[in-house]
């Protein structure tokens, strides 16, 4: 995520989705009569999904999974409504953090940016400050090094991605231009840099489980500015021709 308050895009988002592959889901579209407002790629088995914008507020909302103690079996709540809620009103004060799993929760709008982030026990809420932030399982930048399983790899891929998006010019995706144009010099990296799935550095990553197929599902971009939005998204991880504009206002 790249927050630039001058910027006639302030707020530039890149979310990687990792999840087995068996996992049924739908690309974006507004799949929630109750949001009738929110576009977002929806999971089916919970029905919620893993970000979600409302082109009109603008805001955009993103959920990863954290580490820690998972919420009681009765009364569990699905992570996948926290970027609805988000997107939606503008305000996650009032959740019952008890009854969600861990997770990191990246918050948007045109003034204000801020992670917040429950890992089973206690929530903390961080305002993100102009520049780059890069946000994985283990938290912002990595911060929590006892996050467990995997926390060598995703410190990996910071290492090797986060300077090459810092060195990178910084997107203005304008409307109405391909997606390669609109986020040119992030999209190399966006599409794995030319990294290969199963080293720990990946951005797009796979590995197997048995039968099952666990990696990178999709990826998305999102850019905010002052009456508009620019979502980008591609659910084939790698594939330059897989991009499609969801919305260009």
């Amino acid at each position: 995520m790249s927050v630039e308050p001058a910027s006639e895009y302030p707020v530039l988002l890149a979310g990687v989705r990792d999840e087995f592959h068996d996992r049924p889901w739908i690309p974006p579209g507004r799949h929630w009569p109750q949001y009738p407002r929110l576009v977002g790629g929806q999971d089916l088995l919970a029905s919620g999904t893993w970000l979600a914008v409302d082109p009109q507020a603008p805001r955009v909302s993103c959920v990863l999974n954290g580490r820690g103690p998972l919420a009681p079996e009765s009364g569990r709540l699905s992570r996948g409504e926290l970027p609805l809620r988000f997107a939606a009103t503008g305000a996650v004060d009032d959740l019952d953090l008890i009854r969600y799993d861990p997770f990191h929760l990246i918050c948007a709008t045109l003034t204000e940016v801020f992670l917040l982030s429950w890992n089973g026990e206690r929530q903390e809420r961080q305002e993100l400050s102009p520049g780059l932030h890069v946000v994985v399982n283990s938290g912002l930048e990595g911060s929590d090094p006892t996050a467990g399983p995997g926390t060598e790899a995703m410190a990996a891929r910071l290492g090797f991605f986060r300077p090459r998006l810092l060195a990178a010019p910084r997107p203005r995706p304008v409307p109405r231009v391909a997606t390669d144009k609109a986020w040119g010099p992030w999209l190399p990296l966006l599409e794995g840099g030319g990294v290969d799935p199963l080293d720990d550095r990946a951005l797009l990553v796979r590995r197997e489980f048995g039968e099952r197929t666990w990696g990178t599902t999709s990826v998305t971009l999102v850019g905010l500015r002052s009456g508009g939005v620019r979502y980008d998204f591609s659910g084939a991880p790698g594939d330059a021709g897989a991009w499609t504009a969801v919305v260009e206002d």
